[in-house]
């Protein structure tokens, strides 16, 4: 039986029909897979956002929830949604990371993101920057550590490189500016290389902290396999800087892969013929390999 990927719509008065549409005809995809659209894209206005548009989007959702729980799926992608509009029909979650985690029963689960030689998994992801470092706590960043290991690890690198960034500038300069590095990053960085160091024959090296305002530059001329970044935008902006057309975001932790665009609804250009499906297709194969590598 071939692997069974199913791919939501996301808003259809947003890119997602039409970037999906191009994935799916671009010949760039894996073959011998079965892709499965869920999800109805009208009768909506394309680029006007309305309460019905939403509710289609959750409706695919739930679909592919129920698909991937049940074992019809072996992997979803999903189209981008608006959290404004999602919020306006009752929507309770911050994103579809969260929607996914909740709907499978999962816990234990975090954001990743990766496109060209940048990798990044997220400690805090969609909570207000003042309230990242009282949100910061050493036992989170060594469960996201471990997850973001396991990724690297089911994508054939054995001994994984992984950077963790600081919180502050210069990563605190000893002290100076800001005690956090000292008192919770630096332990948690210990608390991993020593779980990785007895459980593995080829041991993860995690560095850090390091500065964040050059941890970027090496880890696109890949000094390392992946960032342990400590809130959204540390890890987001060098990501879209280096690779916005063909970034995915990955939900770490689940009992099935979830991939999607780096992107979002994208309203203004919607209906107009100018959506580019890089993203899309990334996120597609991706979840291909994700799923090959999980059965």
């Amino acid at each position: 039986m071939p692997l069974r990927i199913g791919i939501t719509l996301g808003d259809p008065a947003g890119i997602g029909p039409e970037i999906v549409r191009s994935a799916l005809e671009s010949g760039k995809l894996a073959s011998g897979i079965d892709y499965q659209v869920i999800g109805q894209d009208g009768p909506v206005v394309v680029g006007a956002p309305s309460p019905d548009s939403a509710r289609k989007a959750l409706a695919a959702m739930e679909e592919a929830a129920l698909l991937a729980n049940s074992g019809e799926i072996d992997a979803v992608v999903t189209g981008p949604i608006h959290k404004a509009r999602m919020a306006d029909i009752g929507f309770e979650f911050p994103g579809q990371t969260e929607f996914f985690a909740v709907r499978s029963g999962t816990a234990n689960y975090a954001m990743l993101l990766t496109g060209g030689t940048i990798t990044v998994a997220l400690v805090t992801t969609h909570v207000p920057l003042r309230d990242v470092p009282a949100s910061l706590k050493t036992s989170e960043i060594i469960r996201v550590g471990h997850l973001l290991d396991n990724f690297l690890r089911r994508r054939g690198k054995t001994a994984p490189r992984i950077a963790v960034a600081g919180l502050n500038p210069h990563a605190g300069e000893s002290g100076k500016i800001g005690r956090d590095e000292i008192e919770i990053i630096a332990p948690a960085i210990a608390e991993l290389n020593q779980s990785l160091l007895t459980s593995h024959q080829s041991p993860s090296r995690f560095t850090g902290p390091i500065s964040p305002d050059t941890l970027f530059f090496h880890l696109a001329n890949e000094k390392w396999d992946a960032a342990l970044c400590l809130y959204h935008d540390q890890g987001l902006i060098p990501l879209k800087l280096h690779a916005f057309h063909s970034g995915v975001n990955v939900t770490l932790g689940l009992p099935f892969p979830r991939t999607s665009p780096d992107h979002g609804t994208a309203f203004d250009i919607a209906g107009k013929g100018i959506a580019r499906p890089d993203s899309m297709i990334a996120a597609i194969n991706l979840a291909v390999e994700l799923a090959q590598k999980q059965t």
